[in-house]
């Protein structure tokens, strides 16, 4: 299983929501290539970036800032928070992204997004984004209509390979993940169900890890010092 540390990305800075909550937000590193290398020197392949500002507008508000991160890290990159085109993913690729996100387009433009997975094929993952039974979109700002079980099946036929998935009540809250959410996807789809939200003790990735899940996005707990990421990595490996 890859462990996935995350940056979430706010005017350039790294920083962390509690719940999605733009209104409670914290500011972990003003420039977040120094966390990025804390991240490598730790022994991640892997890097989970959202662009928080893009997740409400769809514009790329950082993408010099992921730019700039992709030109000096050898780590595995995926982006997401507000792609809606294929322009968008397009640039996020030649800004050296290998994998992007789709995350609202996902929920709301069925079209774009068959044509995305048919064009960009594995560098296309899917963000499902679990609240109170249905799929948040804009942000976590709002929901979509369809009830998440079938927002995934949909994904499944559209040939979607990858999908993250967070349970939104877990995430930030330092209260341990839903284990059980993520071996049920695991058995259910024929999809790499990455997990996040809640991510807390190796504990949490050593359950993950034998629920089934190909990966886990931490966040808030590499910041605060819950988790270890060179232990992370190694229990994401079945080594400890």
């Amino acid at each position: 299983m890859k462990i996935f540390p995350a940056i979430d990305l706010f005017g350039g800075q790294a920083v962390r929501l509690y719940q999605g909550d733009y209104d409670k937000m914290t500011v972990y590193d003003p420039e977040p290539l120094n966390t990025v290398r804390r991240f490598e020197a730790a022994g991640a392949s892997c890097l989970h970036l959202v662009d928080l500002e893009g997740a409400k507008s769809g514009e790329t508000t950082n993408l010099a800032t992921i730019e700039a991160i992709a030109q000096k890290t050898k780590l595995f990159m995926e982006v997401g928070g507000g792609i809606r085109n294929m322009e968008t993913i397009q640039r996020y690729l030649d800004a050296g992204a290998n994998r992007v996100i789709l995350g609202t387009a996902a929920a709301t433009d069925p079209d774009f997004t068959a044509l995305a997975v048919q064009t960009y094929g594995e560098k296309i993952a899917v963000g499902a984004d679990l609240k109170n039974g249905k799929i948040a979109i804009h942000g976590w700002l709002e929901t979509a209509q369809e009830s998440w079980d079938v927002f995934l099946g949909r994904m499944e036929s559209l040939g979607v390979g990858t999908v993250i998935c967070t349970d939104i009540s877990k995430d930030g809250v330092m209260e341990g993940t839903n284990h059980k959410l993520y071996a049920a996807l695991s058995a259910r789809y024929d999809m790499n169900i990455i997990a996040s939200g809640g991510v807390t003790s190796l504990e949490d990735v050593k359950a993950l890890r034998k629920a089934g899940a190909s990966g886990a996005i931490i966040g808030k707990a590499l910041y605060t010092g819950a988790i270890d990421l060179a232990e992370a990595v190694r229990a994401g490996e079945g080594k400890l």
